[in-house]
């Protein structure tokens, strides 16, 4: 993994600032510390720059990106692990290819002439964020890995195409504006954002399964985008309900086992994240089975024994024999590091989840590891959320005996009652435009709809006022392809909702790629193997949520090698506790509220009401606030704190210095 960048100017003649290019790189040093390289293409208006973390291929200088074609025709910079390349590289070496680098990256140059890109991208297995200029088109490609576990943004300044794997690296240009739209300020107020956006104007993220192919035009850009892969579910009627159960179980299990044994490739030491979940558990005894040596272990625990997950997580270790280490955490720990994460995030975060995952990535790093497997992906695929379970019996079960619908009730009103008002709404929330799209508002939605009316409340009036048409609702549904969701069954269209919004969103950017690579650590999330999800869209919905038990199937396949308590557990979501459960955590997340949320910081950053933020304040401290209500509210101060951190930071400092003081720290100078 490693983080990329770059400049594509308007007039092709104009020449790209080398220094600009490394003052990129240097801003996300963090993403490759071990190298750093710029290549700019002269009289073609176009430059690269890379920040490298060394993990296929260690020898730095043959190694060293940007890459440039033998022809001089293409300049590629990646980011990312592309899996199965050695079968490739075999391949294209009986086909005349000559390789000067053992690293996967090399791939793409010599895969895009012999077969062009769609064919191209066909071939590619694994995480990943790549640009390439092709000159013989005058042509620059921006493309991005299907689920979108790499990041990749954009920006058009009308004279220059920017793009970097961090929005800090597009600013770092000081041609790039910085500042909020209002949509994206609402959007980071209530957590969940339309696909493809960003909370600042003018910039845009490379869709999941997208690329786009950027030309220079009549004095401008012609940007044209398109999707090359999608999570297709079949249609309702074509799914094979009357599968067998054991070839479902069958197709996982051999799908996983491939998948997990590509991840172990690399030329570093891979470890496993591992919570108390099936998910990371599974992942680590198929990498136990796989390897010759003890398995290195990383598992967060909280001082909360309701979050806790450490116990189970122990049982797991101790079964595979892996080398266990255990970060526990305690209240201060996490906000004490939330401005810190924030920066790396770079978009608001509702738990301090994410704080936990950046404080574990560097104990990771500190251990002297680079690499772990992670088990992300694997709710989205086998329906492991209770959101996923309150839609399926909501409007996948209409014919329920009447027993066995009290029993549905009563599971889902008394099943992760933790999470209420954040995973799961407490009240029902129906969007018009939602329900239009996808027959009904997915579950995984409402929590975060639900607060939009507390969110708008906090926004200045002027904002507030210019906001006064527009929906979030409405926004997502018109980004949603409505023919991956037309005529599937109501659990299928649940989870293309999840995996286009929350898991991209989310799980995979500040849960995720942003606070693992914040200490130079990459995550491979083996469920998203494309390959392994193409197999799971083709499973049965009652396979994967079999009389009330989410993720059937994926026991089952696993069944051989999870905790018996494991593989009996209700499905826990990972979250760390929220302020409100602990006098300690509330305390700190109060000092940064008086350091952020004051009268005189709210009026410096002006895009909140200090008036409503004092009220929301209160409501959350008053003791006859409902639970549920706690927990949202817990969700909202997060994202007023980290709208004003976000401002402090990406608008009100100045990046473009930043970025060239740190190439001057790390001598990461370019000769005129």
């Amino acid at each position: 993994m490693c983080g990329i960048a770059g400049i594509y100017h308007r007039d092709r003649q104009r020449p790209v600032d080398s220094q600009l290019l490394a003052n990129m790189a240097a801003i996300q040093y963090h993403r490759g510390p071990d190298n750093f390289g710029v290549q700019v293409m002269d009289e073609r208006g176009v430059g690269f720059s890379h920040a490298r973390l060394s993990i296929i291929d260690l020898d730095e200088e043959r190694a060293c990106q940007p890459f440039v074609s033998d022809d001089r025709k293409r300049l590629l910079a990646h980011n990312g692990e592309f899996y199965d390349f050695k079968r490739l590289r075999a391949d294209l070496t009986s086909r005349g290819a000559t390789f000067r680098t053992k690293s996967d990256s090399e791939l793409v140059l010599h895969l895009f002439p012999r077969f062009g890109l769609d064919r191209t991208l066909e071939e590619l297995r694994g995480e990943f964020a790549f640009a390439m200029y092709d000159d013989e088109e005058d042509a620059l490609y921006l493309v991005r890995d299907r689920f979108g576990i790499k990041p990749l943004y954009w920006t058009n300044t009308g004279d220059s195409i920017v793009f970097g794997s961090e929005l800090k690296v597009l600013f770092a240009d000081p041609g790039v504006n910085r500042r909020f739209s209002e949509e994206g300020l609402l959007h980071q107020l209530i957590q969940v954002l339309v696909p493809g956006s960003t909370a600042f104007e003018g910039v845009h993220q490379v869709k999941p399964g997208h690329f786009l192919k950027i030309r220079r035009r009549d004095g401008g850009f012609q940007v044209e985008e398109r999707r090359y892969w999608d999570l297709e579910f079949p249609n309702a009627a074509d799914h094979q309900n009357d599968r067998d159960e054991a070839d479902s179980v069958e197709a996982v299990r051999a799908g996983l086992v491939e998948a997990v044994n590509l991840r172990l490739e690399a030329d570093v030491p891979v470890g496993c994240y591992l919570s108390g979940g099936i998910d990371s558990c599974a992942i680590l005894g198929l990498s136990a089975a796989a390897r010759q040596d003890p398995v290195k272990a990383f598992t967060i625990g909280f001082d909360d024994t309701a979050y806790d997950e450490t116990p189970i997580a122990r049982q797991m270790a101790d079964a595979t024999g892996a080398d266990q280490e255990v970060l526990t955490l305690k209240a201060e720990d996490l906000y004490g590091h939330f401005e810190r994460t924030l920066w790396h995030t770079e978009r608001t975060i509702y738990n301090t989840l994410g704080v936990a995952k950046l404080l574990m990535s560097r104990r990771v790093r500190d251990i002297g590891y680079k690499v772990v497997l992670t088990g992300e992906g694997s709710d989205e695929l086998f329906a492991g959320y209770p959101s996923f379970r309150r839609d399926l019996f909501l409007h996948g079960l209409p014919d329920l005996p009447p027993d066995e619908r009290r029993q549905w009730e009563s599971m889902l009103g008394e099943s992760n009652a933790l999470f209420k008002g954040a995973m799961l709404s407490e009240d029902e929330v129906d969007d018009p435009a939602l329900t239009a799209a996808i027959g009904f508002t997915p579950s995984c939605l409402q929590p975060w709809l639900a607060c939009t009316p507390t969110a708008r409340g906090l926004m200045l009036p002027e904002l507030r006022e210019r906001l006064a048409g527009y929906h979030p609702g409405t926004a997502i549904a018109d980004a949603l392809d409505a023919g991956m969701v037309e005529d599937r069954h109501p659990l299928d269209r649940a989870q293309y909702v999840w995996a286009k919004t929350m898991l991209e969103g989310q799980i995979l950017t500040w849960g995720g790629d942003r606070v693992d690579m914040a200490n130079s650590m990459e995550a491979r999330p083996a469920f998203l193997d494309h390959h392994l999800a193409e197999t799971a869209v083709n499973i049965p919905p009652l396979h994967r949520i079999r009389e009330r038990r989410e993720k059937h199937v994926l026991r089952e396949a696993m069944k051989g090698l999870l905790p018996k308590v494991l593989y009996e557990r209700e499905k826990f979501a990972f979250m760390a506790p929220p302020a409100h459960t602990d006098p300690g955590k509330w305390n700190s997340m109060m000092a940064l509220a008086e350091q952020h949320l004051s009268h005189e910081a709210i009026g410096r950053a002006g895009i909140l009401d200090a008036a409503a933020v004092d009220t929301m304040l209160a409501e959350a401290s008053a003791t006859e606030t409902s639970r549920a209500r706690k927990v949202q509210l817990d969700a909202i101060i997060n994202h007023a704190l980290g709208v004003q951190i976000l401002h402090r930071e990406f608008i009100q400092g100045d990046i473009p210095a930043k970025a060239a003081a740190m190439a001057e720290e790390l001598g990461w100078k370019v000769a005129a």
